[in-house]
């Protein structure tokens, strides 16, 4: 039976490296909402091929989990080997990174028969996001922060939880996944292990910026970044308080919280009570 993860409301995406197969379990116990085994910048080159087999060799001893693996990039050597390993019934899904265009996500999305998310990280990617989006097979965008930096000769700083250099090529890509009826994109990774408050002004500016995720390098990551993307209980309590105050205006503009309730503020409480709804809130 083919694995099946909820990749659309995903909100926190861990990484594991797939030459590190004795994480994988660990990975799992976090409560992470996807497991990336990663073949690509986690593993050498000379390690790759066993890498891919110990991943494989993994799946078939725990036929229950269901991960996400990314693969490497198309035309390194590696991606044709990647792209049939994925076959294996154990993987959910195929992260693709350096997705440049929709010709790369279609053969990734054929070569394992399996949902893709896309990794825009370098110019051509930016250029190509709207085909990319709309591209057979693209199940999300995810936004690689650390490459495009560098292609693009950004510096940025993650002292400071905006990464105010980073904003425009967000934008591009929250636009390109509603203009393509996609879920919203997945944030890249925050590079700070152990600071648990910088890592909740993080996630939440993403979240506030029109992200749905996170992916991210380390266990203790998950809970907070998870519950950025998560409705919280005040934010519940407004949603009904909107939606109460706009019954009783009978279709006319109401004051909730000493803020007028129109049209836009109820469809905003109802997208937040429809989330809430999908996590049993």
């Amino acid at each position: 039976m083919e694995a099946k993860l909820d990749l659309a409301r995903a909100r926190s995406f861990l990484f594991v490296p797939a030459s590190r197969p004795e994480r994988i379990a660990k990975a799992f116990a976090s409560g992470t909402d996807v497991v990336i085994v990663d073949l690509e910048d986690a593993v050498a080159p000379a390690d790759k091929p066993g890498a891919r087999q110990a991943l494989l060799a993994w799946l078939d001893a725990n036929p229950d989990a269901a991960v996400v693996v990314r693969i490497n990039a198309a035309g390194t050597a590696w991606h044709g080997d990647d792209l049939q390993a994925c076959r294996h019934a154990g993987v959910a899904g195929v992260m693709l990174p350096k997705a440049d265009s929709a010709t790369q996500v279609r053969h990734a999305h054929s070569g394992s028969a399996k949902p893709v998310l896309a990794i825009i990280e370098t110019g051509a990617g930016l250029e190509a996001l709207r085909e990319i989006a709309g591209a057979e097979g693209c199940a999300r965008l995810v936004f690689g922060k650390l490459d495009l930096a560098v292609e693009l000769d950004l510096v940025p700083d993650e002292a400071d939880a905006e990464e105010l250099v980073f904003l425009p090529w967000r934008a591009l890509l929250v636009l390109a996944s509603q203009r393509a009826g996609l879920p919203a994109p997945v944030d890249g990774v925050f590079t700070v292990i152990g600071d648990a408050q910088a890592l909740q002004r993080y996630a939440a500016r993403a979240r506030r910026h029109g992200f749905g995720g996170q992916l991210l390098i380390h266990p203790s990551q998950v809970q907070v970044a998870a519950a950025a993307f998560t409705p919280s209980a005040s934010e519940i309590q407004w949603a009904h308080a909107v939606q109460q105050a706009a019954a009783a205006a009978g279709g006319g503009a109401a004051v909730v919280e000493g803020r007028m309730v129109d049209a836009p503020v109820i469809s905003r409480a109802e997208r937040v009570l429809a989330v809430a709804a999908t996590f049993g809130l």
